[in-house]
């Protein structure tokens, strides 16, 4: 639909997509131009990862949560965290093994396993929820035991942050019963209340049964780079990294080097990315409301978890989304698309830049007081094209 629209000429305003639209940091695109200017980096490339960035990742790990790694066993290279998970769920899954996932949650989270053979078991995350209740009902009524749990916190969809006291009973959980956790830490820097959000790996008897996912996507702009990383325990790293020699040859070796330059050097190009995030989250959340929509306001990652107003519940989160586009021009992410216990809820991202975030709240508020259920409002829709459109 919203390729449709587009083709036709219509300005849609895209929260749909968690695609992040900051510029990568100069220094990381000038060391990617360095090293591809070497013949020797055009050829295949470990599938592990070239030591210098495993080195990286195990220092970033040092430096952001006080955590020792091994470079040689307890990190890997991986082609975007999505392919990491992926790949490990076909190392270690057989069919018929359960896998416990949340839902909400991130799609590859439970289809990483469904596509390797395994059961899926949801764990309803989100307000009125206990992870740990949850995941104890659900291994007590598993038969055969469930093999894995994947965590993701800060989360997508819902923006879910969690602390370390909220790790400690689910690893203790797991190593009682032998249950391996997959987390995935994609967010760690995007983060608004200067609480960084913690690994599990702090958690120093985790390394027995965890492995971590990251991202370089989110945290220095670099979405279609496709790098990203997993640390953690030994076994399962082997069990990646064994899958992985026979599926690939690791990402482009310059790619991987301007990975090390990003996570060695200055980091003031996360904290710009931040705070612009939290300026978009800022005036999303403000104008939302302005238009008759109570959004609450994410914490951390590159969302908004949006409950839809009482009026339209009862379409469903796809027909919502739908009514958006059409009406509103705003494309959003039907919740629905995260499992069935998003469908209460639509996701918008915050990869649209102020002016176009104020545009599309505007566009909202027409539409909602068209419908009868917004403040009367002398505010018009007057989308602008994108070439026009304003820096962040």
């Amino acid at each position: 639909m919203k390729a449709r629209a587009r083709a036709a000429g219509e300005d849609i305003i895209d929260f749909g997509m968690g695609n992040p639209d900051l510029p990568t940091p100069q220094h990381i695109v000038d060391k990617l131009v360095e090293a591809v200017q070497d013949p020797k980096t055009h050829r295949y490339s470990n599938s592990r990862g070239i030591p210098g960035l495993r080195r990286a990742i195990c220092s970033y790990y040092k430096k952001r949560f006080n955590v020792t790694l091994d470079p040689e066993s307890e990190a890997i290279v991986t082609i975007g965290s999505k392919e990491g998970l992926a790949n490990l769920a076909q190392a270690i899954t057989s069919p018929g093994d359960i896998m416990l996932v949340p839902n909400p949650s991130y799609p590859i989270h439970p289809f990483g396993f469904i596509l390797a053979g395994a059961s899926i078991r949801h764990l309803p995350i989100g307000q009125g929820h206990s992870f740990l209740e949850s995941l104890e009902r659900a291994v007590k009524h598993s038969v055969p035991k469930p093999l894995a749990v994947v965590l993701n916190y800060p989360s997508n969809p819902t923006a879910e942050v969690v602390d370390l006291d909220f790790y400690r009973p689910i690893v203790e959980f797991c190593l009682k019963h032998g249950i391996y956790i997959l987390s995935d830490l994609a967010y760690s820097e995007i983060y608004f209340d200067d609480v960084p959000p913690p690994s599990i790996l702090e958690i120093p008897e985790a390394r027995e049964i965890a492995v971590e996912f990251t991202s370089m996507s989110k945290t220095y702009s670099m979405p279609g780079w496709r790098i990203g990383f997993a640390t953690g325990n030994k076994k399962l790293i082997t069990a990646l990294a064994r899958i992985k020699s026979y599926l690939d040859y690791g990402a482009f070796t310059p790619i991987q080097v301007a990975a090390a330059a990003a996570l060695n050097g200055p980091q003031d190009c996360v904290a710009e990315a931040r705070a612009i995030y939290k300026a978009r989250r800022d005036v999303l959340i403000e104008g939302l409301a302005a238009a008759g929509w109570q959004v609450p306001s994410p914490p951390a990652s590159m969302f908004a978890w949006a409950p839809i107003p009482p009026q339209f519940a009862h379409l469903g989160s796809l027909e919502f989304s739908k009514l958006l586009l059409q009406e509103a021009k705003v494309a959003v992410a039907p919740g629905i698309g995260f499992g069935e216990y998003g469908d209460g809820h639509v996701r918008l991202a915050l990869v649209e830049n102020q002016h176009r975030i104020r545009q599309a709240c505007r566009n909202i508020r027409q539409f909602f007081q068209e419908a009868g259920i917004a403040p009367a409002t002398t505010v018009r829709r007057a989308p602008v094209a994108s070439k026009q459109r304003a820096a962040s």
